[in-house]
């Protein structure tokens, strides 16, 4: 610790020297930051974000696609706003398209997290405190120290706390000119709608609702499915000290939501979707209002095996009510 905070205070041509000497992360291990931004359904998305990073906004907003797509994505407009030498990337499907070199410093220092204009605020493990915003804000009113533009990337901005949100929406009302936003969510409603209104907002693919759940997800999907179908077997589970954390419990919810759309499109392809499928059409929207607030209790750091055993109780009485 004491040697970050005394190179902070080192002048700006100690710093370009000690830049100059730091060993770079190989191309291999920066880029796989990026390879989920790379995917050939996401051309038309990158090339309208290479088209904004001509005249950059102060805020923009990824929502839709996979948690995982966005945080690529995210990485990525970092890396076309800083890269040396902004040229041909190569997507998987072998077509050319303005992007991000991938091989310069500034492109493998973010890609390796390394890079000093490039914050990070992570609320995917967990709610954004209006403490980590207070650190930003000085930062803000500096100049990049290496990049042209420094980078403020909000994964999951769900996850800001209501003092967290207002004061960046403060930050966002002053003028920064050297310094972009980007915020992630799954939805662009699950944000201060103020905070919306300050920023464009481009939305990624839709998850195919027939593409597998992750291993550790699928299991609990399938033990709310047999609690929803049956009453039995899902108290013992939550009951297990250290069997859930707000993370899993968000993506049970996120498996909940797409079972859901399953009943909706008539893709019953999980056996969650199967057991929503006996859903009246009535009571789809307070099945659908259930899951936004599980996933706002989540964000409020209430309790999660409380959230989760509430949310499997709610689908039982919900299935099991009488047309």
């Amino acid at each position: 610790m004491a040697e970050t905070k005394k190179a902070a205070k080192a002048p700006p041509r100690a710093k370009a020297a000690a830049a100059a000497d730091e060993v770079l992360p190989s191309r291999e291990e920066a880029v796989t930051a990026f390879s989920s931004a790379l995917v050939p359904n996401l051309q038309r998305v990158r090339e309208r974000v290479a088209t904004l990073a001509e005249r950059p906004p102060q805020l923009l907003h990824v929502e839709g696609g996979e948690l995982n797509e966005r945080v690529g994505l995210a990485l990525w407009w970092a890396a076309l706003l800083n890269c040396e030498n902004v040229g041909q990337c190569g997507p998987k499907d072998g077509s050319a398209e303005v992007g991000p070199c991938l091989a310069c410093p500034s492109c493998l220092r973010i890609g390796a997290g390394l890079f000093a204009d490039l914050v990070v605020l992570d609320g995917r493990e967990g709610s954004i405190k209006i403490d980590q915003v207070r650190e930003l804000r000085p930062l803000l009113g500096e100049a990049p120290r290496f990049g042209r533009k420094r980078v403020v990337i909000v994964l999951e901005a769900q996850s800001l706390g209501i003092e967290a949100a207002n004061s960046l929406l403060k930050s966002l009302e002053e003028p920064c000119p050297d310094s972009c936003f980007l915020f992630t969510m799954p939805q662009r409603e699950r944000l201060l709608p103020t905070l919306v209104s300050r920023g464009w907002v481009l939305t990624l693919p839709w998850p195919d609702p027939s593409r597998p759940l992750p291993d550790p997800v699928r299991d609990w999907a399938l033990s709310l499915a047999e609690f929803v179908g049956s009453g039995r077997g899902w108290f013992e589970r939550t009951s297990v000290k250290g069997a859930l954390d707000a993370a899993l419990a968000q993506r049970i919810v996120l498996a909940g939501q797409k079972a859901l759309a399953e009943r909706l499109t008539g893709r019953e392809n999980s056996g969650l979707g199967r057991i929503l499928g006996h859903l009246p059409d009535r009571l789809v929207p307070a099945t659908d209002e259930l899951f936004a607030q599980c996933q706002e209790a989540l964000q409020a750091q209430v309790n999660p095996a409380l959230v989760m055993d509430r949310m499997a109780t709610e689908l039982y009485l919900l299935t099991h009510e009488r047309a």
